[in-house]
């Protein structure tokens, strides 16, 4: 009997994040074939401890990939790639083992060593060479709490990796990632596109534990037979680098060109935008692009929709089954109260301001609460305070390049919200866009692994090819803009006015832990 011919028709993105990693297989054309997905657990052991076992990033890579490949013939598989949560770490010992659990974006240990690294290096410096301000979320401050913390450990140390690197060596044996998932890390030489042998001095960290480095679509090496056994891929195809779950958003929603920026409206609300050129600033964080050679100006708010959910099930209490409904009718209330919510502000800062304050010690507030406050007025607030934060930070981040935006693609959860839409485009006056694609960082691993096995001949031209379509288009109303430009007169005063409160809380907190 003759065999069918291998028809090497799709590819996977595998997007390992926060809570679940999910292996999504792409035709050439960018549309959905099949997918598997596998939960990670996360613990948070003490206040401001966010840890993962490492182990588990490749568990639930095997586990989902296993379940794609269940759904589809192998053979058809081309090439895969990898999107990772991004500033999450683990170092591992001469034995391959993890040395400590993994340590998560969301962790704030490092909050002395980040202040006194700063002091000593010079934040400027830091920024310039790392295209990073200096904030608690980068690894390199947490590298600096393990050595003073733990330095039998950090003695121990043979191999550093970021997630997208745990999983590449188990993919190829090879200790190595893309230059777009190492260089939030904070530890790159940005211009350059290496490890930076002066912040790493200057850290006093061993070049030697860091992965061999890959731009994005490169090869990195050939699946090895016993990932090929785990997974149920063909042995030999193609491991390709992808990068940072951000900027592979990027790619996927075809953000590749200035004047055009992509908007994850998702637990965190990440936007960014696509520049050739290298630039810093403290109005945005820089990174690596993974599709064009250049890099993505971003803008970052930790808890985006997070707080829709907060007030759905801590404020409101509303159980699982029920929580469809309440927020569609939370939706219809918002729509009844006017822009400023009736006299409500919110500061949605509960997990730290990022873009454009850095500061950690910021914390979320409801101003303006009465007897006659609505919960529709709540929600309509909260959604708000996004969109005048989230402006806030474009207009910083236009002032520092001098680039404006033409149009904004929106992703994630909150784009199905037709007023967080409205209201996005009246806070930042430019056209919001919202695109079908749900799983933007995959798609964007997955170009990745498009170029890398030769179906384009570069990254931005798997990017226009694979994207998804615009579904809907919502622009500015020029009255609402003006309302919303004298809100957010008030809106900017509160974070100045709270600052020093906040550092004085933090210290009284801790003084009781």
């Amino acid at each position: 009997m003759t065999e069918h011919p291998e028809i090497k028709d799709c590819v996977i993105g595998i997007d390992s994040s926060t809570t679940a990693t999910k292996a999504i297989a792409w035709t050439r054309e960018g549309k959905f074939v099949a997918e598997g997905r596998c939960p990670i657990a996360l613990s948070n052991p003490k206040p401001g401890h966010f840890e993962q076992d490492a182990q588990d990033w490749w568990l639930s890579t095997k586990e989902a990939l296993r379940e794609v490949t269940g759904q589809i013939d192998a053979r058809r598989v081309a090439a895969v790639a990898v999107s990772n949560q991004r500033e999450t770490f683990c170092v591992f010992g001469a034995d391959e083992k993890p040395l400590l659990p993994g340590s998560l974006w969301l962790d704030e240990r490092a909050t002395g060593q980040q202040r006194s690294f700063a002091a000593k290096y010079g934040a400027e410096k830091i920024r310039a060479l790392s295209g990073k301000p200096v904030d608690v979320i980068v690894p390199i401050y947490r590298m600096l709490w393990i050595a003073e913390n733990h330095p039998d450990i950090y003695a121990r140390i043979r191999h550093f990796a970021d997630v997208n690197c745990f999983i590449t060596r188990n993919l190829t044996g090879c200790w190595a990632t893309s230059l777009a998932s190492a260089d939030p890390m904070g530890m790159v030489d940005m211009k350059h596109g290496c490890w930076s042998h002066e912040l790493l001095d200057a850290a006093g960290i061993d070049a030697a534990i860091l992965p061999d480095l890959y731009r994005p679509g490169a090869v990195i090496g050939p699946l090895t037979a016993q990932a090929a056994e785990a997974t149920g891929l063909p042995e030999g195809i193609p491991v390709v680098a992808g990068g940072g779950d951000g900027q592979c958003a990027a790619t996927g929603t075809g953000t590749v060109e200035p004047g055009i920026a992509y908007m994850n409206l998702g637990t965190a609300l990440v936007a960014g935008c696509y520049s050739p050129e290298y630039a810093h600033s403290q109005a945005f964080r820089t990174e690596i692009a993974v599709a064009g050679e250049g890099y993505i100006y971003e803008t970052l708010l930790k808890a985006g929709t997070f707080l829709i959910d907060w007030m759905t099930e801590q404020l409101a209490q509303v159980k699982k089954e029920d929580q469809t409904a309440f927020l569609n009718a939370l939706e219809k209330e918002a729509q009844q109260s006017p822009i400023g919510a009736n006299g409500l502000i919110v500061l949605p800062y509960w997990q730290g301001s990022m873009t454009p304050n850095w500061d950690s010690d910021a914390r979320g507030v409801i101003a303006g609460l009465s007897g006659s406050t609505q919960t529709g007025d709540i929600y309509r607030a909260i959604l708000e305070g996004l969109a005048l934060d989230t402006a806030l930070a474009f207009d910083k981040a236009r002032e520092a390049t001098g680039r404006r935006l033409n149009k904004v693609v929106a992703i994630g959860g909150g784009s199905s919200s037709d007023l967080f839409l409205s209201i996005m485009a009246d806070a930042l006056n430019v056209e919001v866009l919202q695109s079908d694609v749900r799983e933007a960082s995959s798609l964007g691993a997955g170009m990745a692994a498009a170029h890398g096995a030769g179906w384009y001949p570069t990254l931005s031209e798997a990017s226009l090819a694979m994207k998804g379509e615009i579904v809907k288009t919502v622009q500015p109303n020029p009255e609402r803009v003006k309302r919303y430009e004298a809100l957010r007169g008030h809106y900017e005063k509160l974070w100045p006015l709270l600052s020093d409160w906040n550092a004085g809380l933090r210290k009284f907190t801790e003084e009781q832990q």
